[in-house]
């Protein structure tokens, strides 16, 4: 049976306008380590550089783990003096509320491991055994970090360090659907290192936001643009976590890719190959698709009918094979 994954980059642009009043208009450019898009429809020739520059600027300063002054910065330094401003709150409250829900699989405070690991903006020196993981994992736990009244964030260790990279480049795309929408824009898409959120229609052939879904098996770029499937986008935001095409195999001939597992601080095997999350806003989708990684499949299936407009593409391994489940809620959405 042949399995399938998402091809973000595979969007379905027609050219029969129906809306002749409106034309397509497109920004593109790097920000937050990757790239990023706006495509959207408006009568009138839209200046947004500065806009959109400013915003990732903001959040820059907020939020950025990569600059030595920003807000999360300071705060993983020790300065406790730091008030936070709404984009640091938001992805807090939003945060806690997934690292409730998921039982502590989504976590912030993991970015201690993953820098431990060497995989973050700071490198430590560290043999990484269980004694020195068990150490670390003293600091480790988003309920250890509280927002107080003032806006300030109280750490019960000074050791512990935020890092909120696997929530905010889905927050960075709601701030761009803000912006597009405080501007009257009804029918966009925006892309954030592959996250997304859709609006409206893609006005060209009046029909929603598409997105390609290609064969996982294809071994050649020529294969990859045979699409098998398309996602309909209508209203929705989605993110991706994960990539089937750097598994690797065991000796039985099992799957997997490694993650690190915030409830164990260690680099643990996921069956979980690629999770794509549907959700009404991308820091969730984002945030979500990354805890399923680290949940692995089976804790997945258990948690989702449990979640209220979440809906999943998981491109996962059971023994030799890889298979692909995709929820019930997007069956409508989806298009032989």
């Amino acid at each position: 049976m042949k399995t399938f994954y998402l091809l973000i980059t595979s969007l379905v642009l027609l050219s029969c306008s129906t809306e002749k009043k409106s034309s397509l208009q497109v920004y593109s450019g790097q920000a937050l380590g990757t790239t990023f898009q706006l495509q959207f429809f408006h009568p009138n020739e839209l200046e947004l550089s500065s806009a959109i520059d400013s915003t990732f600027s903001v959040l820059n300063q907020s939020l950025s783990t990569y600059i030595s002054n920003s807000d999360i910065s300071k705060i993983n330094s020790g300065d406790t003096t730091v008030t936070v401003d709404q984009q640091l709150v938001d992805n807090f409250m939003a945060s806690k509320q997934i690292y409730k829900a998921t039982q502590g699989f989504f976590d912030p405070t993991v970015g201690l491991m993953v820098n431990a690991y060497g995989f973050g903006p700071e490198t430590y020196n560290l043999q990484m055994n269980s004694r020195t993981i068990d150490s670390l994992m003293t600091y480790v736990g988003f309920d250890k970090v509280f927002l107080t009244a003032e806006n300030k964030l109280k750490k019960a260790h000074l050791e512990t360090y935020l890092d909120f990279n696997s929530i905010a480049k889905g927050y960075a795309v709601d701030r761009l659907a803000v912006l597009l929408n405080q501007f009257g824009v009804q029918h966009y898409l925006v892309e954030v290192g592959g996250e997304l959120v859709a609006k409206g229609k893609q006005i060209e052939n009046q029909e929603v936001w598409k997105i390609g879904i290609d064969n996982p098996e294809a071994t050649s770029v020529s294969d990859r643009e045979l699409l098998q499937y398309i996602v309909k986008l209508e209203n929705r935001a989605m993110a991706t976590s994960g990539n089937y095409r750097k598994f690797k195999t065991d000796a039985d001939g099992n799957k997997f890719v490694h993650t690190i597992n915030p409830k164990t601080g260690r680099s643990e095997a996921s069956d979980v190959l690629s999770a794509s999350v549907f959700a009404e806003d991308c820091m969730t989708a984002d945030a979500y698709a990354t805890a399923f990684m680290a949940m692995g499949f089976e804790k997945t299936m258990m948690l989702l009918p449990d979640l209220e407009n979440i809906e999943v593409i998981l491109i996962y391994s059971k023994g030799e094979e890889v298979k692909t489940y995709i929820s019930e809620g997007l069956n409508k959405y989806v298009i032989k």
